[in-house]
């Protein structure tokens, strides 16, 4: 099992290394119905991997609770989505196609902030794998080995994407040569095997909270989906395009999980 926690963790990093690397094959930006069918892929891999992936073991390891079972997921989830919102608000960040920054008003640069705005997001993934990972070598039966994999595996998928979306943009709008591109890009997810491996060092003390960790990196990756990829991926033409990725991400991330876990 320790074995095999080092590639788990890089694995999500690679996806994103593997999407910045689209600098170098293609000339322009992704098409913008290609953009919104990855935005909606990547949102559906991310609420799968939140439901089968962290809630449902949560609640599982509560089943000692009886009818309470629900609660610490539920407790989770919610400071999840607290932590995202202040987050959201206390770091100056601009999302994909917005001229509007968000956060408190800052002299940083348009690139600086679209890369603290994919920063941002890549928090709660890199816990996700981190958390994962640490209730797999803690014995908890609700989460194996195999599943943890299968999560990691599920956010580098949806991370690919999400490298081309970054570094395809910086080559053109901000005038950067490729290679400076690709490394903007690739760095923007060195965060989630930073966290995740912070999380695993921590897991002597966090095992007895897993239940409420499981929640809180569910709650932060659907404040991403709902606060900012479903919308980017719904707006203006071919807003369906969204749709068929949100089926297809959700469904690959479902049979990962089950399949492999």
């Amino acid at each position: 099992m320790i074995t095999n926690v080092l590639p788990g963790l890089l694995i999500p990093f690679l996806g994103t290394t593997m999407g910045a690397a689209c600098v170098f094959f293609l000339k322009n930006e992704l098409r913008p119905g290609l953009q919104k069918t990855l935005l909606g892929f990547a949102s559906g891999v991310m609420v799968a991997a939140s439901v089968w992936s962290l809630l449902i073991p949560a609640m599982e390891m509560s089943e000692n609770l009886g009818s309470l079972a629900f609660f610490p997921a539920l407790i989770g989830l919610l400071i999840g989505f607290a932590f995202l919102l202040v987050m959201d608000m206390l770091i100056p960040h601009l999302h994909l196609d917005s001229d509007c920054a968000e956060g408190p008003s800052c002299s940083l640069s348009k690139t600086t902030m679209l890369l603290l705005a994919v920063t941002l997001h890549n928090i709660p993934e890199g816990m996700a794998v981190g958390v994962a990972f640490a209730g797999a070598l803690s014995g908890q039966a609700q989460i194996t080995g195999a599943a943890a994999l299968a999560l990691s595996v599920g956010i580098a998928i949806q991370n690919f994407p999400e490298g081309a979306v970054i570094s395809l943009p910086l080559r053109s709008s901000a005038n950067m040569s490729r290679t400076k591109a690709f490394v903007f890009g690739m760095l923007s997810g060195i965060v989630e095997p930073i966290g995740a491996a912070l999380t695993i060092l921590l897991s002597g003390f966090v095992t007895p909270f897993l239940p409420y960790l499981l929640a809180f990196a569910a709650g932060a990756m659907l404040y991403v989906v709902v606060e900012e990829l479903i919308p980017e991926a719904s707006t203006g033409e071919h807003s369906n395009l969204g749709t068929i990725g949100f089926a297809a991400g959700f469904a690959l991330m479902m049979v990962l999980d089950v399949a492999l876990g």
